[in-house]
């Protein structure tokens, strides 16, 4: 065996810590984020139409909020929050620290379907259906624990309807296996590639003492509120992962947009239709629904209503994730890209009055020639 087959080899058996927002993954799950900083210019344009003033202004303003939007998607970057160092993470490996890996894979899970499936399998019990909004009405929480262990520390896995699941203590490939294995109750399913990468992973272990975030690392105790401690830890890292998922819908909307805000900076004719204008604003509206409508990222769930040691647990993981921050800067890019869409839609409108108004001069000119034509023909 050479020394480079032994160097790979003990390379792929270590931990590694990714760049992006999972730290503790396998090297076949290691997908680090890469960000791409454009830079802008000042770049003096035309305005796009001369037929009046207003509509001259239109352009300068619609150049004026396209530099704003390019300006914002390079200058306001999410700050990630600080990276444990590899040696840390090995050394609480060493110690016997776990870890707790969180997925956001689909727009919304059928619970129900999967409870009884996973009845059906009969690997994982069933242990509580939580709601976060502490009734019984509407279950939005499944946590299941599985019935074989593999050494002292139960695996408990915690599936959120809104398509997020919480894995505790368990190995890549029962990760893998389970995320298989909720296909068949997606809804919406998202793509496989930033479902890994927009994952989170932190390392937990057992104390004596009440639970809490510390060091960059949960630690759950030993009392009779384990489950819940997990819960509340799980429901935090549920919100992290998902706004990750839209955070990435929202660079996505960003870069489709680009080559629009690239003709407006150059003063050219913008090439986007009407129609497709239409459905761009609808994504706009549709995930500023999600994120202010739809989700906790605005406020504390009521399940912590009475529950003010979790709530501050829950409320001090959140804080680490920078899920107020984070869900900030989110709602500000969504402003100025709302801003930008309607300004385009207005312009694009201006442009179809002025077709219209065009082809009824045409057609009046037409019938005003017919006239003279009758009108020479009748005294000729």
């Amino acid at each position: 065996m050479s020394w480079v087959t032994r160097t790979v080899r003990s390379v792929i058996n270590q931990p590694v810590l990714i760049t992006g927002r999972v730290s503790v993954l396998s090297v076949n799950q290691a997908f680090p984020v890469v960000r791409y900083a454009s830079s802008s210019r000042n770049v003096a344009s035309k305005p796009l139409l001369h037929k009046a003033p207003a509509v001259a202004d239109v352009g300068k303003r619609l150049q004026a909020i396209s530099s704003s939007v390019i300006n914002l998607h390079d200058n306001i970057q999410l700050k990630k929050r600080p990276r444990r160092r590899r040696e840390e993470e090995i050394s609480k490996l060493a110690k016997g620290y776990l870890t707790v890996t969180a997925f956001a894979t689909a727009e919304e899970y059928d619970l129900e379907r999967l409870l009884g499936a996973l009845k059906d399998q009969n690997l994982y019990e069933p242990k509580q259906f939580l709601s976060s909004e502490d009734n019984d009405i509407d279950p939005d929480v499944l946590h299941v624990t599985a019935k074989y262990k593999v050494g002292d520390e139960s695996r408990d896995v915690y599936f959120f309807r809104e398509g997020t699941v919480v894995l505790w203590n368990c190995t890549d490939l029962e990760n893998n296996n389970i995320l298989r294995f909720l296909k068949q109750f997606e809804q919406d399913s998202y793509d496989e590639s930033t479902v890994l990468e927009e994952s989170e992973a932190m390392l937990y272990n057992a104390i004596d003492g009440p639970a809490r975030l510390k060091n960059n690392s949960f630690y759950i105790s030993t009392n009779d509120d384990t489950d819940l401690e997990k819960y509340t830890f799980s429901n935090a890292m549920s919100l992290s992962v998902k706004l990750g998922i839209w955070e990435a819908s929202l660079e996505r909307y960003i870069e489709s947009m680009a080559y629009v805000t690239d003709d407006l900076k150059k003063g050219n004719k913008i090439t986007i239709s009407r129609p497709e204008m239409l459905r761009k604003t609808g994504e706009l509206f549709a995930l500023r629904h999600l994120i202010n409508l739809s989700s906790d990222l605005l406020d504390v769930p009521d399940f912590y209503w009475d529950r003010e040691q979790l709530e501050t647990l829950y409320q001090q993981t959140c804080s680490y994730f920078s899920i107020n921050r984070r869900t900030r800067v989110m709602n500000e890019k969504l402003n100025h890209c709302v801003e930008l869409a309607d300004l385009i839609s207005s312009n694009l409108n201006d442009k179809h009055h002025v077709r219209l108004e065009w082809m009824i001069i045409i057609l009046i000119m037409v019938e005003v020639g017919f006239e003279i034509l009758h009108y020479v023909d009748k005294f000729t």
